[in-house]
């Protein structure tokens, strides 16, 4: 069974929305909030290439999916994903709007697909962005782990990383914690089922 593991720079009033700056279909006041008023601490990104290195797939909802495939592919930055097998979870994305240079994509439908996916041999998959994707997973109980670096900002308004279901209560256990000289603190935790 597959990892499902979601990464986000998130506010500490629970914002995952634009962090890098907003895209023309979702726009936010706040975009790009994580390199705005907060000091650049190389230390406190470890993670981001800890996760780079130990994925093996990634998964988008439409919306990320659109705003990343036409950057992320030609970017250094993410040279390393390039080639990595991705699932991107929309009931309305057209197969012929599949960019053709990001390695294989495969369309999932469904939240069963997703579960069907986690089914097979691999190692783990990372969600990027993709906040209602995400709300929805943790609803229905697909998100193995959490990887946040969590921002010392209150943006207000935004998506948030959780949904306001009335669900059961979720217990997390933590795997890694770390407050860096920015105030960024890293929390790492597994869903405990």
């Amino acid at each position: 069974m597959r990892t499902l593991i979601y990464t986000a720079f998130v506010s500490l009033d629970g914002v995952v929305d634009s962090p890098g700056g907003g895209t023309p279909t979702e726009a936010h006041r706040s975009g790009g909030w994580t390199y705005r008023d907060i000091e650049f601490v190389p230390e406190a990104y470890e993670l981001k290439g800890r996760e780079t290195e130990e994925a093996t797939a990634l998964m988008f909802g439409r919306t990320s999916y659109e705003a990343f495939s036409p950057l992320w592919p030609d970017m250094a930055d993410f040279a390393a994903l390039k080639e990595l097998p991705k699932y991107v979870v929309s009931t309305t994305l057209d197969p012929e709007a599949l960019v053709g240079n990001w390695g294989e994509i495969t369309i999932l439908r469904s939240l069963e697909d997703v579960a069907t996916v986690k089914e097979t041999d691999g190692g783990p998959i990372v969600v990027h962005g993709s906040a209602t994707l995400a709300r929805n997973l943790a609803d229905a109980g697909l998100i193995d782990r959490y990887h946040l670096l969590v921002f010392p900002i209150l943006l207000g308004a935004g998506k948030r990383m959780f949904s306001d279901t009335d669900r059961d209560k979720q217990m997390l256990r933590v795997v890694e914690s770390e407050t860096y000289a920015n105030g960024i603190v890293k929390l790492v935790y597994d869903v405990v089922r």
